[in-house]
């Protein structure tokens, strides 16, 4: 009962996660059209999530002398670098693809787990991350407009990567007897990411006067500021606490295939709420999705002299418990919102919350 438990609320905290991370790009978008540049809603973003989580950072300082690899890696890794090349990749190839190349990110999960954890996996797990996949191509339409540009495609791998070191990372120390707080680990990951992402950015050029006046949202006028506490409340500090948590009930593999619903969601929320056009090929992409998260989130462990099992939940003792902590999925999610301009599939630009936290 108590294992079930677990697994039912990790799932529901990895849909939250989601659906936060997935939310964002609905926000970012009205922000970008009123004069904002993508880059500079990715550091208000960060940088307002550092600044609300400071106290929190405060409370685990301790984490600075414990775990300082996993701090700088988390946010090198789960915050900066996904958003970094993601940008830098959909600047040379269709969002579409470069968000299709991006979501591979729970297949090489589970490489990692096979091959460098040495841990079996189910098939369950495998099938969910394909059809996951599959139907991610179907929700971004990756058809459109598809173009080859090696470097355009090996920095979309590289946010692929870097947003399995957010699931990664998220999973570290979770068996040992003094945890990493995930909220301490949320916090300078976040801080961290800010300071990087601020050489990068280079707010100082920023249009601030952009935060003061109003948005359009689809024909309805927005304050810019509203929409700013969104992105950093919800679709940030809200969606990387959930998203770590979750990591921790479930497992990484399992958490980065419920994340590609992300993409779904970030396509019916601006279907609603921008007017996106959402064609037969994204529905159908979509319900794809939902049904390769489902069977990798309900996939059953193996007998237990195989020893944790990748893809299962945490009812197998705490070997499996073990098996998770869980943007920027954003995802992070992890994690980037294709905050730039449309190409290919309708709100496709809006969907990799966590690659653009």
């Amino acid at each position: 009962m108590h294992a079930s438990q677990g697994r039912s609320a990790g799932l529901g905290l990895a849909l939250a996660s989601a659906f936060a991370f997935g939310g964002s790009g609905v926000a970012a978008k009205p922000l970008i059209e009123a004069g904002l540049d993508p880059l500079h809603v990715v550091w208000l973003r960060v940088a307002g999530a550092a600044l609300v989580m400071l106290p929190v950072a405060w409370r685990h300082r301790d984490l600075l002398r414990r775990k300082p690899a996993l701090l700088v890696g988390f946010g090198l890794l789960a915050v900066a670098g996904v958003q970094a090349f993601y940008f830098a990749a959909i600047s040379r190839i269709p969002v579409g693809v470069a968000l299709l190349i991006e979501y591979l990110a729970p297949a090489l999960v589970l490489g990692w787990v096979r091959f460098v954890q040495r841990r079996p996996v189910t098939r369950a797990a495998a099938l969910g991350v394909v059809l996951a996949a599959g139907g991610l191509a179907c929700v971004v339409q990756v058809w459109s407009g598809l173009t080859f540009d090696l470097g355009g495609l090996l920095l979309a791998l590289a946010a692929a990567c870097c947003q399995v070191g957010y699931f990664v990372l998220s999973d570290q120390g979770a068996d040992e007897a003094e945890q990493a707080d995930p909220l301490g680990v949320i916090a300078y990951g976040l801080l961290i990411g800010a300071l990087v992402l601020t050489a990068v950015a280079r707010p100082w050029s920023m249009d601030w006067g952009v935060l003061g006046g109003r948005a359009d949202m689809d024909g309805t006028s927005v304050p810019a500021w509203l929409l700013l506490g969104w992105i950093v409340l919800i679709a940030t500090v809200l969606a990387y606490v959930t998203g770590v948590i979750s990591v921790r009930r479930l497992s990484p593999q399992v958490a980065g295939v419920v994340a590609c619903l992300e993409a779904v969601i970030a396509t019916v929320l601006a279907w609603i709420l921008l007017g996106e056009h959402l064609g037969a090929p994204q529905i159908i992409g979509g319900a794809v999705v939902l049904v390769g998260a489902f069977i990798a989130q309900s996939s059953t462990p193996k007998a237990p002299a195989a020893g944790p099992v990748a893809g299962s939940g945490p009812g197998s003792g705490s070997g499996a418990e073990a098996a998770g902590v869980g943007s920027d999925t954003v995802g992070a999610g992890s994690e980037v919102d294709a905050l730039g301009s449309v190409s290919g599939a309708a709100g496709a630009e809006l969907s990799a919350g966590r690659t653009a936290p």
